[in-house]
């Protein structure tokens, strides 16, 4: 960022937040707290509803990268209508700042999905070669770009 950006933070942005205040674009983190085993169970694989309110009023009101935080594929078609680009950083640990390298362009994105992510649990399970195959994202889809430093 230059040295004329201003940065804006906000825990939970309200609906009229980001109306009106020249913002050119958010970034909004979203997504499930750390679990391991049962303390995860989540059904409906569903972004948790503050999250998905944050999504919403931020990027109805300005250009947003939303970033995804979760230990699995969550159901987001609905909310891409509102997302100018989209990262799912999966559960980083300590390594936040590696999600900072990429976004601000240090480094450059990289990555392609392990899995099928899927558009509606209905659709689970979802694998390559089925006769309804149709995934929001097919297996491997990503980026696929040299790990290098930015000068």
């Amino acid at each position: 960022m230059g040295d004329s950006s201003e940065i804006v933070y906000a825990a939970r942005p309200d609906r009229d937040f980001a109306k009106g205040r020249g913002f050119e674009y958010a970034i909004v983190v979203i997504g499930e707290s750390p679990y391991s085993e049962t303390q995860g169970d989540n059904q409906n694989l569903t972004i948790p509803s503050q999250g998905i309110e944050i999504l919403e009023n931020t990027c109805r009101a300005v250009k947003c990268l939303v970033i995804l935080i979760s230990g699995r594929p969550l159901v987001v078609e609905p909310y891409l209508q509102y997302v100018d680009a989209f990262v799912s950083a999966w559960l980083p640990g300590t390594e936040g700042n590696g999600i900072a390298d990429v976004v601000f362009g240090d480094y450059d994105f990289v990555g392609k999905l392990p899995r099928t992510w899927f558009r509606s649990v209905a659709q689970l399970p979802l694998n390559i070669g089925d006769k309804h195959y149709d995934p929001l994202f097919p297996f491997g889809f990503g980026l696929k770009m040299g790990l290098e430093k930015h000068k």
